[in-house]
């Protein structure tokens, strides 16, 4: 069939992807589209990784500020940002989220 990619080439798109690469990054390197390479990932057998999200940086004092009781509906507030990045902000931090309707957080947080 016109369009399929060779053998040889599959066979190193799947290894670079295996150790890291990206599908962004083989498609700089190959002349092929995002969508081929894609599908020639998943015809392949590949299990593709989630995409990465790129986070901001976290702000100064949001993990502290959680920690010291604030909510995360809060701290998007104040910092301008949505409630999942800002959970998943202090996920990547490492953060321990405590689980919905605490009330002793709430208590904390200044909230009755």
């Amino acid at each position: 069939m016109a369009g399929e990619l060779d053998s040889v080439v599959v066979a190193e798109l799947v290894e670079c992807y295996a150790a890291g690469e990206t599908i962004e990054g083989l498609v700089a390197r190959y002349p092929f589209s995002y969508r081929k390479i894609r599908t020639a990932l998943l015809d392949a057998g590949v299990t593709l990784r989630p995409p990465k999200i790129p986070l901001p940086p976290t702000p100064p004092g949001l993990a502290d500020a959680y920690r010291d009781g604030r909510t995360i509906r809060q701290l998007a507030a104040t910092y301008g940002m949505s409630y999942n990045q800002t959970r998943n902000i202090l996920l990547a931090e490492g953060v321990e989220l405590r689980s919905r309707g605490n009330f002793s957080t709430r208590r904390v947080a200044g909230m009755k």
